[in-house]
């Protein structure tokens, strides 16, 4: 019998050079990174549109477009950062390259179905840039019905892309709670496990049963548009309003498919950098489920002018209020853990400290929302802009630079530049909120949101808020050098730099190609500092 020999130096990165053998993988680091790869791409153009938005709204008038052309730079804006940007993410980039390793496990349960998964995104983004050469589509991100049923345009590509999208976000949802449930290493159990696998499991429960409710409604407005059958169209016996209602069946909870996983990462965050035990672990383990979970019932405080009934409206707004608890348990908990901690400011708490700060404004901003009273006021005007970034932008974009600092010396092997990165994060915060506050005030004052003109008195918010989106640009600009001349020529990276307690820490930088030489086995939890 011969003897095997393992090479102990041997990692993700260098076991087969070429594109084919990056396309064919079925090694989930190599997948994390090609997704990782694709939503850069993506941002990238998302945030280009979103720099055009802002130089056309700069004065009152035209000024670069059309009001059809600015339409459908408006939707391709939304329809790229939502779809291929925020929801994929972080659990398809860093989940899927972490979440094995925080488990112990070799890789995913399903390995050539995470590669689908990946095809499934490129596929149907491939798909959404083609309605470009068909008109474009100018319905806005939601797709609304009737008029995206009577529009000539490319509304059609865009809708089958996003549909195609969506298998995507299913195959990596069940291929996590698979992996979750058969794969973690010996010792682990579930209050063993990472808060980040924690919000990935969560997050996943979500992307199963909720995305075949956009895919269904999706591929029913396609079904309307091609064959005519009356579904949402009125005038064949359909009701526009039913699409409303299924797609924020789905898409409500997709914006927790937004944030569960970036409170995950910003858990992870904390915990490392404040050199402490987190605070109330099974509570924010157990908050990530109830948020799930109460996810699914307030779909309707999004159609409160809907001619919905009183009922329906107050039902409505309750339970909207009731994702707060299980939210400010997660908050409250962080800066418990914070207080007293040996805090170190490098950029990833940098960046969870800006998570904290934009995100609990984009929360009580929330409430506003769900009372009906104000909604009434504040329904399709600039305060809903401001409130969905700062849940989104300002929640799930800034714990993906963070897990990204965070992360990037275990999967590349090389440090960051700590000074080039603090600058990235200054200019993003700092150019953020110059961005957005001004736009609670605008729709305050009655500015409606969507619109391509607007009334003169709006133009001074306006300029402050355009030149705050340049500032954002500008910093996602300089964070991307940062982050690509860390991969190419960073300083080598030690196994552990920050003290991380997690299993990805306990192995090498990059990780070997089966993450671990030896089979970890669990005694302890996965913060036990002090």
């Amino acid at each position: 019998m011969g003897t095997a020999i393992v090479d102990k130096n041997k990692n993700y990165l260098n076991e087969k050079s070429g594109l084919w053998s990056w396309l064919t993988t079925l090694d989930h680091k190599r997948i994390g990174i090609m997704y990782m790869i694709a939503v850069m791409f993506f941002f990238l153009l998302g945030g280009i549109f979103a720099m055009l938005i802002r130089a056309e709204l700069f004065k009152v008038g035209p000024t670069l477009f059309t009001s059809p052309q600015y339409n459908q730079v408006m939707t391709l804006h939304g329809a790229i950062m939502v779809f291929m940007v925020i929801i994929p993410g972080i659990p398809a980039f860093l989940g899927n390259f972490f979440l094995p390793i925080q488990l112990g496990a070799k890789d995913v349960a399903f390995p050539r179905i995470n590669l689908l998964s990946w095809y499934c995104l490129i596929v149907g983004a491939a798909v959404v840039f083609w309605s470009l050469l068909h008109h474009g589509v100018d319905t806005g991100w939601t797709f609304y019905t009737p008029y995206s049923i009577s529009t000539s345009n490319g509304t059609t590509w865009v809708v089958a892309g996003a549909f195609i999208i969506g298998f995507s976000s299913i195959l990596t949802g069940l291929n996590f709670i698979a992996t979750v449930h058969k794969l973690r290493a010996p010792g682990m159990n579930f209050w063993r496990m990472p808060l980040f696998v924690w919000a990935l499991y969560s997050t996943a429960i979500l992307q199963v049963l909720a995305t075949p409710v956009l895919g269904i409604t999706l591929l029913l407005l396609v079904a309307e548009r091609v064959m005519g059958i009356g579904i949402f169209d009125a005038k064949l016996g359909g009701d526009p309003v039913l699409f409303q209602h299924f797609f924020w069946f789905y898409s409500h909870p997709a914006v927790y498919i937004m944030i569960l996983p970036a409170m995950g990462v910003v858990s992870e965050l904390i915990a490392t950098f404040s050199r402490k035990t987190i605070f109330g672990y099974k509570a924010i383990a157990l908050s990530s489920v109830g948020i799930a979970a109460v996810s699914f019932f307030v779909w309707g405080h999004h159609m409160f002018v809907s001619g919905q009934s009183e009922v329906a409206g107050i039902i409505f707004s309750f339970l909207t209020m009731l994702v707060g608890v299980p939210t400010a348990i997660k908050v409250f908990n962080w800066v418990a853990t914070i207080y007293k901690g040996s805090v170190r400011f490098d950029t990833p708490m940098l960046y969870a400290l800006g998570f904290l700060f934009l995100f609990t404004i984009g929360g009580v901003t929330g409430i506003i929302l769900a009372t009906i009273a104000t909604d009434v006021h504040f329904h399709d005007t600039y305060f809903v802009v401001a409130h969905f970034h700062y849940v989104m932008v300002g929640g799930t974009l800034m714990a993906i630079m963070g897990g990204i600092y965070y992360w990037i010396p275990k999967m590349f092997g090389r440090m960051y530049n700590e000074y080039w990165a603090r600058i990235t994060f200054v200019l993003i915060f700092v150019g953020f909120n110059v961005t957005f506050f001004p736009q609670f005030v605008l729709g305050a004052l009655g500015m409606p949101r969507r619109y391509f003109d607007y009334l003169p008195v709006y133009e001074p918010l306006n300029r402050i808020s355009s030149v705050g989106a340049w500032t954002i640009g500008v910093g996602f600009l300089i964070g991307l050098f940062v982050i690509i001349q860390a991969i190419f020529k960073g300083e080598k990276a030690p196994e552990n730099p920050w003290g991380g307690k997690t299993l990805e820490w306990q192995t090498a930088s990059p990780p070997p190609h089966e993450n671990f030489h030896n089979q970890p086995v669990v005694t302890a939890g996965p913060y036990e500092y002090r």
